[in-house]
């Protein structure tokens, strides 16, 4: 059983290391502007659209329409300056997330997920980190927020083959947050009710630097 989940994995979009995790950190310049080529980009929604605050469905299809969804999502990623997005942020509902994220080691990530889960980590694992989180779906607002700094996401890539993916630092936050977005919650559900109010006002206060579908 072991074997044939290992050449499982390994006849997938990304190589995996001994331990099974992809390898998301090679080739990823020619990776993210092959994927982007074939995308068109699209406009983020913002905090208060219905398809925001609740679950994705799940992806059981897996062709065509799927790569180009992961195209779009990388062309709109990189349009509007991000480090991953959550299909739910295009308007589709869909488990799906796309990343081009580096960690604190300086090494570049890039991937896409589908139907991801996060892995429970053990107590001693959690090491907190409270640096300052921002979302495209909440332009332009920042705000502090304290998640693990190591992060493990098991899910499936574009193709349909069983991954796992895991991150430190600064891609281990993003890791968190955007399997968040598939299950409905951005990073302000995760704040005070003072600091949600703040992010907010943020928000309210500028303007965004990409375009954005605005709510009725």
């Amino acid at each position: 059983m072991a074997q044939q989940d290992t050449d499982q994995q390994h006849a997938g979009v990304l190589p995996v290391d001994d331990e099974g995790f992809v390898i998301d950190t090679e080739d990823c310049e020619e990776r993210e502007e092959a994927y982007r080529a074939r995308g068109t980009s699209r406009p983020i929604t913002i905090v208060g659209n219905p398809v925001l605050h609740k679950e994705c469905k799940d992806v059981t299809e897996f062709g065509e329409e799927l790569d180009q969804l992961a195209a779009d999502m990388f062309a709109s990623q990189r349009t509007a300056e991000g480090v991953g997005l959550a299909a739910n942020q295009i308007g589709v509902d869909l488990k799906v997330f796309v990343y081009d994220c580096m960690d604190d080691e300086g090494k570049r990530h890039v991937g896409v997920v589908c139907n991801p889960v996060l892995v429970e980590l053990p107590a001693e694992q959690r090491r907190l980190d409270d640096s300052n989180e921002g979302c495209l779906s909440v332009p332009t607002a920042y705000a502090p927020l304290a998640r693990p700094d190591y992060a493990e996401v098991t899910g499936q890539d574009e193709k349909g083959n069983p991954i796992k993916v895991r991150g430190t630092g600064y891609f281990a936050r993003c890791l968190q947050h955007e399997t968040d977005h598939l299950y409905g919650y951005l990073y302000i559900d995760r704040l005070s009710k003072r600091e949600r109010k703040d992010a907010l006002r943020q928000m309210a206060e500028n303007e965004p630097r990409y375009p954005i579908v605005a709510n009725d």
